[in-house]
């Protein structure tokens, strides 16, 4: 029978202090713990400020008229800052620091492979984003995300465009020490007797990640340096005044950015694996499948990105990039299927991630329905450059990874704080986020297919109402979040409920230490429990009991009822 993790001998064993301690979260640390929470911190803050330009993006749309931006100028400027934020500040940092925090954990290490490589990758960070908002301030960084020329050369002369090139070179930089670092950790620091097979599937869906990364960002890097040097050098890599290749710009782009997607998204899905069997005390269904499809996607997403081209491929390159864009939705479909399998007929604690995590589910599903629709070549066309295409990506984005990284945080918060969150708030939270998410980017299909163009600051009146909706549903959507900064607040401030190591009662092995966990995250070294989703089975029973018995006193489960968090009193399935 497995065991937890024991002592060394002689060794005095005390529970760190739950809280965050913060200020040791403003010094360099090669802690990978400290590092995660670095990343989610930064990245939220960044979340708020590019949430806040959407706020006035939706503003400026609830009348068909300019309102609150001075010109088409000004516009394009917000959207270019909030797509660019939200993307590179806030997404890709945001699971990077769950990467972090739970992938040695979950594999019962000491570290990452490269702590000091590890710390040099985040701090890279926060001179990139001041970098980008100063750009936003200098002006004329208004090619949007994509940066497309000629708009990043000829009509954005200013200064801005050019630091805003400079900015994501360092985050692409960032990420690829990032991904080395990742690839490594897995590769050479599992326990023995921890087979490939045999880890958690968040840190497949991090390997597949790191792959990607390491393998597509290297293109966005060589782009990025082409574009500055058409800015500052006079060349004419993509200036078409001067015999350069727009569309150059735009393969370069599109082959590091459509697998930037599930950099974006497969960590999520990863989450979401460990979320929904530990909710629902259920084995995970469909191991195998689920981990080699994020391989797969890893591999099909290099091959679908001149999707993004259909209105200016030739038609001839048309169909092979249609046939892989619809073949891509496979491996996504197996995961959708393992996770309602996974679901069916379990124990289902509706508390706030399982809720994010089902939320997550019903979203990204209509993501992936537009998803499939604008890999065919005439709706593609139809549609281009609409709304619908902002609502295809919201749904998988926000709909999908931010839902996901809410649900993280509830779930995750007791492990890295030693305290919980309050459920009351957490599902507040849950539903002002969902209905609001469904009623500001679903309508954007109807506008989209009608045919109301992105990035315009000013547009047809009969596109009116809908925009009133989409807008106001924005608002709520916003305020939403101050639920969740408030809930964080309340509970490392009043700390009423302490967590225990293991209060969901899991089997990974982030849970088979004190929360927060020690410096070198284990006393002794950890024995793994061989099935990590083995939920309703006697042997994991034994194994939860047991823990709870060499976790002393602390554990919930050995305290009085009325002070024991109610997940650890629960039976486990089958039992």
């Amino acid at each position: 029978m497995a065991t937890i993790a024991q002592p060394l001998p002689g060794t005095r064993i005390e529970q760190p202090k739950p809280g965050l301690q913060i200020g040791k979260y403003f010094r360099w640390s090669v802690d990978h713990k400290i590092i995660g929470v670095q990343y989610l911190a930064l990245a939220f803050t960044f979340f708020i400020v590019g949430g806040t330009l959407a706020m006035g993006i939706r503003w400026e749309l609830l009348t068909p008229a300019t309102d609150l931006m001075a010109s088409g100028t000004a516009y394009n400027q917000l959207f270019t800052m909030h797509g660019t934020i939200m993307i590179f500040l806030w997404i890709i940092p945001a699971l990077a620091g769950f990467g972090n925090y739970l992938v040695p954990l979950m594999l019962g290490a000491k570290d990452m492979a490269f702590p000091w490589l590890n710390a040099l990758a985040f701090w890279m960070i926060p001179p990139a984003g001041i970098l980008l908002i100063l750009g936003y301030f200098a002006g004329q960084a208004e090619a949007g995300w994509t940066a497309y020329p000629p708009l990043s050369i000829l009509y954005s002369p200013g200064n801005g465009q050019t630091m805003w090139a400079v900015a994501i070179h360092l985050l692409g930089l960032s990420s690829i020490l990032g991904g080395i670092n990742f690839i490594v950790t897995i590769r050479n620091m599992r326990p023995e007797g921890m087979g490939w097979f045999d880890m958690p599937l968040f840190v497949w869906a991090v390997l597949a990640t790191s792959i990607i990364i390491v393998l597509a960002t290297p293109f966005l890097a060589g782009a990025l340096t082409l574009l500055i040097l058409d800015r500052v050098a006079g060349t004419s890599f993509f200036n078409p005044a001067n015999g350069g290749s727009v569309l150059l710009w735009q393969n370069v782009f599109w082959f590091y950015s459509h697998p930037a997607v599930y950099i974006m998204v497969v960590p999520a899905f990863g989450m979401l694996s460990e979320m929904l069997s530990i909710h629902s005390r259920k084995p995970i269904f469909g191991y195998r499948a689920i981990a080699l499809s994020s391989l797969a996607i890893a591999l099909l997403g290099f091959l679908v990105w001149a999707h993004h081209m259909f209105t200016s491929l030739t038609p001839a390159l048309r169909v092979p990039f249609m046939i892989t864009s619809m073949i891509i939705a496979v491996p996504t479909g197996i995961k959708i299927f393992s996770w309602i399998a996974t679901t069916w007929g379990g124990r289902i604690r509706l508390n706030s991630a399982m809720l994010f995590s089902l939320g997550f589910l019903s979203m990204f599903v209509i993501g992936g329905i537009s998803g499939v629709m604008v890999a065919a070549i005439p709706f593609d066309i139809h549609v281009h450059d609409t709304y619908f295409v902002v609502s295809h990506f919201h749904f998988v984005l926000y709909g999908g990874t931010v839902l996901a990284i809410y649900g993280g945080i509830y779930h995750w918060f007791p492990k890295i704080t030693g305290y919980m969150l309050n459920e009351r708030l957490g599902k507040w939270h849950f539903w002002l986020t969902w209905v609001p998410f469904f009623f500001t980017f679903f309508p954007m299909h109807m506008a989209g297919m009608l045919g109301m163009p992105r990035r315009v600051a000013v547009y047809a009146p009969e596109f009116q109402a809908l925009n009133q909706v989409i807008s106001i549903s924005a608002f709520v959507l916003g305020l939403s979040t101050f639920i969740l900064i408030y809930n964080i607040v309340w509970s490392l401030w009043k700390r009423k409920v302490v967590a225990g190591p293991n209060p969901w009662r899991a089997l990974t092995l982030e849970w088979n230490t004190s929360s927060p966990p020690p410096a070198f995250n284990f006393y002794g070294d950890p024995v793994p429990f061989r099935d990590p989703y083995g939920y309703g089975t006697k042997e994991a029973w034994d194994y939860l009991k047991e823990q709870a018995q060499e976790l002393g006193p602390s554990y919930p489960a050995n305290q009085p009822p009325e002070k024991a968090h109610p997940v650890a009193l629960a039976p486990a399935a089958g039992d």
